[in-house]
């Protein structure tokens, strides 16, 4: 049996989805694939972050109370660190890409991805929230960025582990 073969049968393809890749394969899918959310992510971030930093420029800026100010400060640190975060497997790729680690460089990205589509969402809700603040008042941004913090946890904890429990339930043998 080829070094290849045996890849694919210990691991290396997707079981039943008739995909035959090698493992060195998988991990540059992977890589890719995570490459390609980064990047979804990234413009997404950076539209909130740009409307953010124009903020101050405005005329009612200078009115809001301190709590609005405060409130959009974090905001603008929540957008520095999911961008920055963001740059770190890419930076950990330009550093070990090659020590043939492709597997490690993987995990690493998908743990700061992870933490980025957290900073990600608790900034879309607080951006949503700022934005009642100042439109309607202040429990009504409560309000608002309340249900958007609960539309967060479902999207992404609730969702993945019943996608996740159903696959499993699926994928057991002898299943009706």
């Amino acid at each position: 049996m080829r070094a290849e073969d045996s890849s694919v049968q210990y691991g290396g393809g997707d079981a039943g989805s008739g995909r035959h890749e090698t493992r060195n394969e998988q991990r540059d899918r992977n890589w890719d694939d995570l490459l390609q959310e980064l990047r979804v992510m990234q413009t997404g971030t950076q539209i909130i972050a740009g409307f953010l930093l124009t903020l101050p420029f405005q005329q009612r800026f200078k009115d809001l109370p301190a709590p609005a100010v405060g409130w959009y400060l974090t905001l603008v640190a929540l957008a520095a660190a999911a961008t920055a975060l963001m740059l770190v497997p890419v930076a950990v790729h330009r550093e070990l890409f090659g020590l043939q680690i492709k597997e490690r460089l993987v995990a690493a990205g998908h743990h700061t991805v992870r933490i980025v589509l957290w900073l990600v969402g608790m900034l879309v809700a607080g951006t949503t929230g700022l934005i009642f603040y100042v439109v309607l008042g202040p429990w009504q941004a409560a309000l608002a960025s309340g249900l958007l913090l609960l539309g967060l946890l479902a999207s992404l904890v609730a969702y993945p582990t019943l996608v996740r429990f159903r696959n499993l339930k699926q994928s057991r043998p002898g299943r009706p």
